[in-house]
């Protein structure tokens, strides 16, 4: 296994990462690169052995870097990571956009550290350390963004430690994880954002008191309390792809929209029940 591992970011995703590694890999030695404050909590609670504010002391002799970063800010670091990294080092990112940082990847490391593109699908409406969990990605999968297994025995050896974690590594190319995600999970989330200002500017302007609301609402608006700042960076990064899904979930609205005062919404509720059904767990 991995003997020294540089967790750049400790927020919900890196603490997660660092203190599902106490179990895992308890030989590896866990060094947090973040601000001082967020370092405190990932020491506090376990999930680093140090954290260091320099960049470059988190790198030095890491043999796997772990980039728990928003995209775009990943993407700004990459190149001083590809130049400080250790030669025989694994490089991976948690991000949740794949092509954008893949393809500057595949330009900054051609001599250098190897890169592997990775996109934990586990997460919470609610970010940071004080939210992180090591069981976290226990059942979930765990996207490696290349179209089919590197021989490379770095990559092995993180195949082997995501398997450690409980993860279920699944290998799908950089551009169809985007296209995918765009419809089952971005669209969703601005289709909820959308639907929860909608309803919080009303209640502001009075007559939608939310006392009546039940748990369907609830239920339905978890997404709602997710943080703007990830949103924006997944936004710029796979905004085509994005817009397509919104296009079509706009058109799917004005549908019922006509179809409202005819009460004729069987079709749109018989597709809804069928995704649901296919989303549903197996009992």
């Amino acid at each position: 296994m991995f003997s020294r591992i540089a967790i750049l970011g400790t927020g919900l995703i890196g603490g997660s990462f660092g203190l599902a590694l106490r179990h895992a890999a308890p030989q590896a030695w866990r060094v947090g690169w973040d601000r001082r404050g967020n370092l405190n909590a990932a020491t506090r609670r376990g999930a680093v052995d140090e954290g260091t504010t320099r960049l470059g002391d988190a790198l030095r002799g890491a043999d796997l870097i772990y980039i728990a970063l928003p995209v775009c800010t990943a993407m700004e670091l990459l190149p001083r990571i590809a130049a400080a990294a250790e030669r025989e080092a694994l490089v991976t990112d948690a991000c949740s956009t794949k092509a954008a940082i893949c393809a500057q990847a595949k330009k900054l490391f051609r001599r250098s550290a190897m890169f592997l593109g990775g996109h934990p699908l586990a997460g919470r409406e609610r970010g940071g350390m004080e939210s992180a969990d090591a069981a976290l990605f226990s059942g979930a999968p765990y996207v490696l963004a290349e179209k089919r297994k590197p021989g490379d025995g770095r990559a092995k050896k993180f195949l082997r430690l995501l398997r450690a974690i409980g993860a279920r590594p699944v290998w799908v190319e950089a551009a169809a994880h985007d296209l995918a995600l765009a419809w089952l999970s971005h669209a969703p989330q601005l289709v909820v954002t959308a639907l929860a200002a909608a309803i919080e500017m009303r209640r502001k302007r009075g007559g939608v008191p939310v006392s009546l609301a039940g748990s369907g609402l609830r239920d339905s608006l978890r997404l709602a309390g997710s943080p703007a700042d990830i949103w924006s960076n997944i936004a710029r990064t796979n905004h085509r792809e994005i817009s397509t899904a919104v296009d079509a979930v706009v058109a799917s609205l004005r549908d019922v929209r006509r179809r409202l005062a005819r009460g004729t919404l069987r079709t749109e509720f018989s597709a809804a029940n069928a995704l649901y059904k296919a989303l549903s767990p197996r009992r």
